[in-house]
């Protein structure tokens, strides 16, 4: 998905979007309003920050009560500035500020940076003054950046502004970066300066009560000047105009994201596992997954990861080689590329033959190659030409600790020529102190990442595979099955007509057999006698369960019994059943169903999420579901990758794919049922929540089957 194979003219934003940003960040003229006489005010450094970053339009300081500041001519109101002002940056009080917004509509200002804090973030009258500010900006149609914000940058040569009061200026390069925190800005942009990556826009939103991450994905999208965009989000705005956008700029260039909130508490008690298990986290990943942005845990992560992105090279596999003189790290190195997916090959014989030819007998030609303490820049040259050749490798961690006798520069110039003349991505990680600052400097000056320590070098590695994975999967649509939509519509209203939220008995075997998804043969029986002629004709072993409102999940009950492999063993199962549970609710039933086995116990299911919809979900099944945690989530609806993902994405896929003798279980049968489902909840919006669980993914595909089920209602929402 490398930056500089993109051909395609799609684009992102529509004419109008690009043309309301463009008064913010490549305005003609710009107005501080609210700057203060003293070095330290917030406006003052502002007006500081355009000077000193050569801003290449008119700047204009608006302050009623001073006449100069820094030497240069002060207006008493926006409305007295003769030029042309597209942005105002307004960082007066939070009570003067509508009247601010007021003078800067009668000038015919179209956008707005408010610094200014006291807002929505405070509560009470914060909230109301934000709403009212909000209604004004859209009646004039004037876009805004903020409340709340630490301000924004366009480093462009042709525009070069820093309308923020960071402190730090980066250089010019090719990463937008928005993040949701102000207090981060700061931070983020001495770091970005630090690890040599180069900024092109940097947006603090602040409160967001116009543009929003969305619009700046768009917006980026089709920016020649960006070629990879970074994110610290705390929220997404409205999830579905932000999958819109994103959809559309990852096909085009690399979005990684720190999405906070890790830490919040999963969901509360629910009636399915799949509402146990998921969360907003869950569905902010299947989010971020399904419209190809790279979540990462930490900035640290972040930056490491777009230190390589920005070379704009990237893998056809996780195969790595692995070059050093010394062990050590190498071991690192190693253990962390298995932790983290990623292999080391052996390499071709012809490559070995080649690396043993240039070093000495004490050292060793194997992935990962040691050169041992005497290697100098040519040593590595000559074995990192070798390396890079070798089809059998799809990337190179070069690890060099500098010993007192080898030239660091001339090291680091062997790993800047291999990095720049290859087609596959190459990254160091320089160790010791002698001789580093000029190594680095080399490898800064050619654009060659850099790292620590080994470990976060393959981190940033993995990064960089999974983002290639990610963007070079076919991303087809569901296929459209052939079902009895007008059977299962029934079932549900059927339902919903006596008053219950839950589905039972053959309305469940009605919903899910009009979907082609196979039941085990089972009944609801009201009698002994029902239960023994049952099982007669369908044949021992047999399954007994209650089936009762009062008890959802029937074996954290102790509401299952299984295999009864006779009549004898029937009958104490139902006499059991009905002495234990019948205290418990009068109206319970017993269902008895065909044992089965010979296969694995997988689960689907469907959730709903307040902000992002309804969730689907694959994992391993049965009665640990919820210890283990084996699950997958995507957001409905699914597409044909999305479901092929969810299958493949299980710790445990080694299971289905046959293990310890056994053989593999049908992976497209488990695809098709993702899809089914999915299908089925679109079709029948009525449904909220439910749990295929177990599903027997059956050895024999035909004998694949729903074992237990549940099926959650809610009657639509009237206008």
């Amino acid at each position: 998905m490398t930056t500089t194979k993109t051909t395609t003219t799609s684009t992102c934003s529509t004419q109008a979007l690009r043309k309301s940003l463009d008064f913010v960040f490549r305005p003609r003229g710009i107005a501080v309003i609210g700057v203060g006489r003293q070095p330290t005010q917030i406006g003052h450094l502002i007006l500081n920050n355009l000077i000193k970053a050569q801003y290449t339009g008119p700047v204009y300081p608006i302050n009623p009560r001073a006449e100069v500041v820094r030497s240069m001519h002060c207006y008493k109101s926006v409305k007295d500035v003769p030029g042309i002002v597209d942005l105002a940056v307004i960082v007066v009080p939070a009570k003067y500020v509508i009247d601010s917004v007021k003078e800067c509509a009668a000038k015919g200002v179209k956008g707005l940076v408010i610094i200014t804090a006291g807002f929505a973030e405070i509560g009470g009258a914060g909230t109301a003054l934000q709403a009212e500010l909000e209604a004004l900006c859209a009646k004039h149609g004037i876009r805004v950046v903020g409340p709340n914000c630490m301000g924004i940058l366009n480093m462009e040569p042709a525009i070069q502004m820093n309308a923020s009061f960071a402190s730090t200026r980066p250089d010019f390069g090719g990463v937008c970066f928005v993040s949701q925190s102000g207090a981060l800005g700061e931070a983020i942009l001495s770091d970005a300066h630090e690890l040599g990556i180069g900024i092109n826009m940097f947006v603090s939103v602040g409160n967001r009560i116009d543009i929003s991450p969305a619009d700046l994905l768009r917006y980026w999208g089709d920016d020649p000047n960006c070629h990879q965009i970074l994110m610290y989000l705390e929220s997404f705005g409205n999830p579905s105009d932000f999958m819109d956008a994103a959809r559309c700029v990852t096909r085009k260039k690399p979005v990684l994201v720190v999405k906070s909130g890790r830490s919040a508490k999963g969901a509360q008690a629910a009636i399915s596992h799949t509402g146990s298990l998921a969360g907003s986290e869950a569905a902010a990943d299947a989010l971020l997954q399904q419209c190809g942005i790279l979540r990462v845990d930490s900035m640290k992560e972040l930056f490491s990861l777009a230190a390589v992105t920005q070379v704009g090279k990237f893998p056809r596999g996780r195969r790595v080689g692995i070059v050093t003189n010394a062990g050590g790290p190498a071991i690192l190195a190693t253990d962390a590329c298995e932790a983290q997916g990623l292999e080391i090959v052996d390499l071709s014989e012809k490559t070995t033959a080649k690396i043993e030819a240039v070093i000495p007998v004490e050292a060793s030609a194997k992935n990962p190659v040691d050169l041992i303490a005497s290697a100098d820049g040519k040593r590595y040259d000559k074995v990192l030409g070798a390396m890079l050749a070798d089809k059998k490798i799809d990337m190179v961690i070069a690890i060099f600790v500098s010993p007192a006798m080898i030239d660091s520069e001339a090291v680091a110039q062997a790993f800047a020529k291999h990095a720049n003349r290859s087609k596959k991505p190459v990254v160091t990680c320089l160790l010791g102190r002698l001789g580093k600052e000029a190594a680095l400097d080399v490898l800064r000056e050619s654009g060659v990442p850099n790292y620590r320590f080994p470990e976060e070098a393959v981190s940033a590695l993995a990064g960089l595979a999974d983002l290639e994975e990610m963007h070079s999967r076919p991303n087809r649509p569901a296929e459209k099955f052939r079902v009895n939509k007008k059977k299962a519509r029934d079932a549900v209203e059927q339902a919903l007509s006596r008053g219950r939220n839950m589905l039972k008995g053959t309305e469940l075997e009605t919903l899910f057999t009009s979907y082609g998804i196979p039941m085990v043969p089972s009944r609801i029986v009201l009698t002994l006698d029902e239960a023994l002629k049952f099982a007669k004709k369908v044949g021992y072993p047999v399954v007994a369960k209650i089936e009762s409102a009062k008890a959802v999940h029937k074996s954290d009950f102790g509401g299952v019994r299984l295999d009864l492999r006779t009549p004898e063993d029937l009958k104490a199962a139902y006499g059991d059943l009905k002495k234990r549970f019948h205290k418990i609710d009068k109206n319970m039933k017993v269902m008895v169903q065909a044992m089965r086995s010979g296969g694995i116990e997988t689960f689907f299911g469907a959730a709903p999420d307040p902000q992002y919809g309804r969730l689907q979900a694959f994992g391993l099944g049965g009665i640990h579901v919820e210890v283990f945690k084996d699950v997958v989530f995507r957001l409905h609806p699914l597409s044909r990758l999305n479901a092929e993902v969810m299958v493949d994405g299980i710790r445990a896929k080694a299971l289905l794919e046959g293990a310890r003798g056994k053989p593999p279980v049908d992976r497209e049968q488990l695809i098709e049922i993702s899809l089914r489902l999915s299908q089925m909840l679109t079709d029948l919006p009525e449904i909220v929540e439910l749990d295929l669980n177990p599903f027997l993914a059956a050895w024999d595909a035909s004998e694949s089957c729903v074992l237990d089920c549940r099926v959650r209602l809610e009657k639509p929402a009237t206008k």
